[in-house]
């Protein structure tokens, strides 16, 4: 348990300062490089720089990422992506309300997101620990079946309405890549991605510019790469 604890506790600060750091970093790009998710930006602005929604964000997704910790016994994306982030601008915001001087300070936020990721990981990871194994199994039993439904159907067809509602290039772009990503690797999610990147470049700078030339052809050669090394071709 002590070594849980203290494997923990570096781990979680590490992570924790470096996605905190991260998902600050996105606030000044493209002036300079940033290094986070575009959803937990987003998730992030839609508090409004409230301390309380902050808190509240980041809370609607404990509970979820303890039952996994319980019954897998790993931490979900939610733990790095949603709370850990939330709560470190939380925490700031509490004291200063300036978005500026706090949620948009990396360093700031490295610092607070160090804190809360190393009392937050140590607390799943020993909840983990201390639960009885017949309680995960039984909780395994459940969240399983519930995640693969989740990501197998319901995700990609999220993703999919989401190409559909970017207009027409999107559409078009995130329906055929989709269905080329479902074949060559089995989930469709990451060629509806990449479908609304290149059909919403080709909307803003036409099909004549390189950069969407360049995006093209490295997705065609990447999806070549992947059926490749996969082994689809074989089954022809």
């Amino acid at each position: 348990m002590v070594e849980i604890v203290i494997y923990s506790i570096i781990i979680g600060a590490i992570g924790g300062a470096c996605i905190a750091a991260g998902a600050s970093r996105m606030f000044h790009a493209p002036e300079v490089q940033s290094m986070g998710s575009f959803r937990t930006l987003g998730e992030m602005n839609a508090c409004g720089g409230d301390p309380v929604a902050h808190f509240s964000f980041g809370l609607g997704f404990l509970f979820s990422s303890a039952a996994s910790a319980v019954a897998a016994g790993a931490l979900t994306q939610d733990v790095m992506h949603r709370i850990i982030p939330n709560w470190a601008a939380g925490i700031l915001l509490a004291r200063n309300k300036n978005v500026e001087e706090t949620v948009q300070d990396p360093g700031k936020m490295a610092i607070a997101g160090a804190g809360v990721g190393a009392v937050l990981v140590t607390f799943l990871n020993s909840l983990s620990s201390v639960i009885p194994q017949k309680l995960s199994d039984v909780a395994s039993g459940v969240l399983v079946p519930a995640t693969t439904w989740l990501i197998n159907p319901v995700m990609p067809a999220v993703f999919w309405l989401a190409a559909l509602d970017g207009g027409k290039s999107t559409g078009i772009w995130g329906t055929v890549l989709g269905g080329i990503s479902a074949l060559v690797s089995g989930n469709a999610i990451p060629g509806i991605v990449l479908g609304i990147l290149i059909g919403k470049t080709a909307d803003e700078n036409g099909y004549k510019s390189n950069v969407v030339k360049i995006l093209i052809a490295i997705v065609v050669v990447m999806f070549i790469a992947i059926a490749y090394f996969r082994g689809f071709f074989n089954n022809f």
